[in-house]
């Protein structure tokens, strides 16, 4: 079974940010069939405006972050949102990730920032790092 997610803002400027880490090793693998991703029109626009804000201390150019965003567009799964059941979570951009991640009926929304996704339980998505779904997927021991 392939598993489905999504990927939070915050994982995706991290991956940017350094190659070393799980949130790289987890962008690296979107688009080779261990997992199938999913977005938004509202969750790309905030990937591009959050990475292009951070562009100079990230090192990369607009047309590099571009390029990124265009690939992952080009392998991730779309979805429309078509409701809207805000506010459940405290920041609406989170609410956002949830709504895509209810949309989609992802298993896992990958997230550095845990806490900010209590509750999404009930909805049967688990927030989890990225470490641990690389390790979920037999990425890393």
């Amino acid at each position: 079974m392939i598993l489905k997610i999504v990927i939070d803002t915050n994982v995706f400027i991290s991956a940017l940010r350094s190659s070393h880490g799980a949130s790289y090793r987890l962008l690296r693998l979107v688009g080779k069939d261990r997992f199938t991703t999913y977005v938004s029109v509202p969750l790309v626009l905030e990937y591009e405006s959050t990475a292009k804000r951070q562009s100079r201390s990230i090192g990369l150019l607009h047309s590099d972050i571009d390029d990124i965003l265009d690939y992952l567009c080009m392998v991730s799964e779309h979805r429309r949102i078509f409701f809207l059941w805000r506010p459940f979570l405290k920041d609406p951009k989170d609410d956002m990730v949830l709504e895509l991640a209810v949309e989609a009926e992802v298993e896992y929304i990958v997230t550095h920032n845990l806490k900010d996704f209590h509750g999404v339980e009930h909805f049967g998505i688990k927030a989890i790092p990225p470490q641990e779904f690389l390790r979920k997927i037999g990425e890393i021991p």
